[in-house]
């Protein structure tokens, strides 16, 4: 069956509504979902692979229980022996108050708090209701503040749940604008399950724009259903100019079967640099470190950018 678009008009540079701040990837949403442990020296070396490549915030690893997240058991380690680029931003994911001061005795100078959009996937994911997580946070936005550490908060489920199906745009609205309340300097809207489509994301920035200033707000879409990088450029649409990623599309969801890790940096790059924005990142630096990272897993990229570049390499080599 043809399906007939009106093609957009022609435009030699894309015009952001404002400039984007920086470009995250997270090495830490990507491993985090591993099975096999990934080794200290890989994820320090994937680090530096990243700020190579131009990326300006690098979400490092998590404070969270090894006893949930084995994965994430060296934290302070990775910390530890990262070198730290200047202009480069190194955020750790802390649930705590116990994970703040763990991130903050390893040198962190940005960390970030999750709460969910979904009831039932916040008992499920941290044992407490959205109220409970959000008095959690009190104390670390304190801390937080005592010490000088920026706060970056994160809403799961934005866009469906495991466990619910929808999620309406009222209740992202509402998580949302409580984390910028209290003190969270940007918030990132996560479609943690990757069931979102263009006109669903739309619908949940709407609302969410009502509470929350736009420039305050990030994009975080997994690619479960093929839709991320469409959700992106939604996103783009709506005002939002900073979103997360995952080189060479890592990661997944333990709760959602099927889930797909985060939105492939390099796919997301690609785009932009098609749109004509510039994002200061190489893209073929990102596709070596695709590559690479995905050799060291024994598996291809799921990044459709990637595996193309890669491809086409291979094949330029015969």
């Amino acid at each position: 069956m043809a399906c007939r678009t009106r093609p957009p008009p022609e435009r030699s540079k894309y015009e952001l509504p404002h400039p984007c701040p920086h470009r995250r990837d997270g090495p830490r949403d990507g491993l985090q979902n591993e099975k096999q442990i990934v080794s200290t020296e890989t994820k320090v070396e994937l680090i530096a692979r990243l700020g190579a490549a131009g990326l300006k915030a690098i979400e490092a690893t998590s404070f969270v229980s090894p006893r949930w997240v084995p994965q994430m058991g060296d934290a302070a380690d990775v910390m530890a022996r990262i070198e730290r680029l200047p202009g480069v931003s190194y955020p750790v994911l802390t649930p705590n108050l116990q994970g703040f001061e763990a991130a903050l005795a390893a040198g962190a100078g940005e960390v970030a708090v999750f709460a969910a959009a979904s009831e039932s996937f916040s008992r499920k994911n941290i044992n407490c209701s959205i109220a409970e997580s959000l008095v959690r946070f009190e104390p670390v936005m304190a801390a937080a503040q005592a010490a000088g550490v920026r706060v970056r908060g994160y809403v799961s489920c934005v866009l469906g749940c495991p466990y619910e199906g929808e999620i309406s745009p009222e209740a992202v609205a509402s998580v949302a604008a409580t984390l910028f309340g209290m003190g969270c300097y940007e918030v990132s809207l996560g479609d943690t399950i990757g069931a979102g489509t263009p006109g669903k994301t739309r619908r949940m920035l709407d609302a969410v724009t009502r509470r929350v200033p736009v420039d305050k707000l990030a994009g975080h879409y997994h690619d479960t259903y093929g839709q991320a990088v469409a959700n992106v450029y939604a996103s783009l649409e709506a005002g939002v100019a900073c979103f997360d990623s995952a080189v060479a599309g890592l990661g997944g969801c333990p709760y959602a079967p099927g889930a797909s890790g985060n939105v492939a940096t390099e796919d997301v790059v690609y785009m932009l640099d098609g749109l004509g924005i510039e994002t200061g990142i190489s893209l073929d630096a990102l596709v070596d470190t695709a590559g690479w990272i995905s050799e060291r897993l024994g598996r291809p990229p799921a990044s459709k950018v990637a595996r193309a570049v890669l491809a086409k390499r291979a094949k330029a080599c015969h």
